[in-house]
């Protein structure tokens, strides 16, 4: 039941504009890895897509104003035109647009919703496993769980992920540039 509701407040605090971090690190503290990356990966999941349905429908003309008339949003269009659920991931691998953004400013594109909530979904996992495993090693150091082995692996698989991360967001941020040309 715990962990319906937390899906739930990760749902609606994007819906809502909220910073997700402190969520996600949350997760990752109460849950451990594995279970805090599944119910973050859920609730970023949906409420990118409810945000993106929210800025399709009830919110569009808002939207519109808000973003239409600026030249990085006009940009981002013609890419999600152009190349789809490819510059959704790209997007989403790239840290330009920030998440909450990002879902309402996708839902003003031609991007089909299918192909938006499959790329979000696997374009934010290493994002997501960063954050979680943050949140889970925090975790473990405040109920003294965390032995010199197990923080010397944490720490190691911490700066392997940061450096995937980092990696893929300039590659994408590389791409994105390129397409924008």
């Amino acid at each position: 039941m715990k962990e319906l509701l937390f899906v739930a407040a990760y749902v609606g605090s994007t819906v809502a504009f909220l910073p997700a971090v402190p969520l996600t690190l949350g997760a990752g503290a109460a849950w451990g890895l594995g279970k805090g990356f599944l119910l973050v990966s859920a609730g970023s999941t949906l409420g990118a897509v409810a945000a993106f349905l929210v800025s399709r429908t009830a919110a569009r003309g808002w939207v519109e104003r808000k973003l239409g008339a600026d030249p990085r949003f006009r940009a981002l269009d013609k890419a999600v035109e152009r190349e789809g659920w490819r510059a959704v991931a790209l997007l989403r691998l790239s840290p330009i647009v920030p998440f909450n953004l990002l879902n309402y400013a996708l839902g003003l594109t031609r991007v089909p919703l299918g192909p938006y909530a499959l790329a979000s979904w696997l374009a934010m996992m290493p994002g997501t496993l960063l954050y979680v495993w943050l949140g889970s090693a925090a975790g473990d150091a405040a109920r003294g769980q965390a032995s010199p082995a197990k923080w010397a692996l944490t720490a190691v698989g911490l700066a392997a992920t940061a450096a995937v991360v980092v990696l893929v967001s300039r590659a994408a941020k590389k791409a994105l540039a390129e397409e924008a040309l």
